[in-house]
């Protein structure tokens, strides 16, 4: 096994539940756009994508034609070996087979575990139960697909302890820290440095910054060794008042930030052996 302690896992989240052509056009939205657009960022470095899908009409969705459209067109491109993260999120009060059949049945190295409920963007509930969160992870570990276990305020933390407690997670965790979400904690390098802090010996993370928070938020999670995630799902803009007009740019402004600290994009390959999957 190779050196694995100078390698950075790159995430890129294309797509998101939120954007929209109207508020940028260079956001991907159908299956084909979506795999275009990983391929891609594959190409420019990237080491993980976080599929989420749309609706006819471009809303956030959980229909598993899509899943599986967009998985199976990224799976077949030329030697595209891209690590695939799917949401288990796209979209407010769908039921829990609904939300769970896309790694079910398409068997992604991760999905996302949003471990907790929280007053999202101040104007509805982002629900996860008690009870859906003990089937998610052991739905999870009977599939064998790894959970990104999504923090956005503290308490999810000592939420994902009391889970690998009762073995409902299974250890070495590896945690998303998702910051600058209206309803959660603010994107700063004080509260990223305090999760950090509280998360179990042996995990892995990666933290985001949404909108403004993008880049302090990635600097940070470089220099505190931590791994980094990009993408339009979390910012639109490559800097102020500039649209990105791909995804691209952010994978490779990144890939640059990485080599920058004296360290490199981990490959798909190294990011399964650093992740375990």
């Amino acid at each position: 096994m190779s050196d694995l302690s100078n390698k950075v896992i790159l995430t890129v989240a294309t797509t998101g539940a939120w954007p929209k052509k109207e508020d940028t056009p260079y956001v991907p939205i159908t299956p084909s756009e979506i795999a275009e657009e990983v391929y891609a960022c594959w190409k420019a470095g990237a080491s993980v994508a976080h599929i989420h899908v749309r609706d006819d009409n471009a809303n956030a969705s959980m229909d598993y034609n899509k899943f599986e459209e967009t998985v199976n067109l990224i799976r077949q491109k030329k030697d595209c070996n891209i690590v695939l993260n799917l949401t288990t999120s796209g979209g407010i009060g769908l039921t829990d087979d609904v939300r769970m059949m896309p790694f079910i049945n398409l068997k992604p190295e991760l999905a996302s575990y949003d471990c907790g409920s929280m007053n999202w963007q101040h104007n509805t509930v982002f629900e996860n139960s008690p009870a859906f969160l003990e089937k998610l992870g052991t739905t999870m570990q009977n599939v064998g697909v790894k959970p990104e276990i999504e923090i956005f305020d503290v308490g999810m933390i000592y939420n994902a302890l009391y889970y690998l407690k009762k073995g409902v997670l299974k250890g070495p965790l590896h945690f998303q820290f998702v910051l600058g979400a209206a309803g959660g904690m603010p994107a700063t390098v004080e509260n990223l440095v305090y999760l950090k802090n509280l998360i179990p010996e042996g995990s892995t993370w990666s933290a985001l910054g949404i909108g403004k928070g993008h880049l302090p938020i990635m600097y940070a999670a470089l220099a505190l060794g931590g791994n980094i995630r990009v993408g339009m799902e979390d910012n639109i803009l490559f800097s102020k008042g500039q649209l990105a007009k791909s995804n691209v740019e952010f994978v490779e402004r990144a890939k640059t930030a990485i080599e920058a600290f004296g360290k490199q994009v981990a490959t798909p390959d190294e990011a399964r052996q650093i992740l375990g999957v």
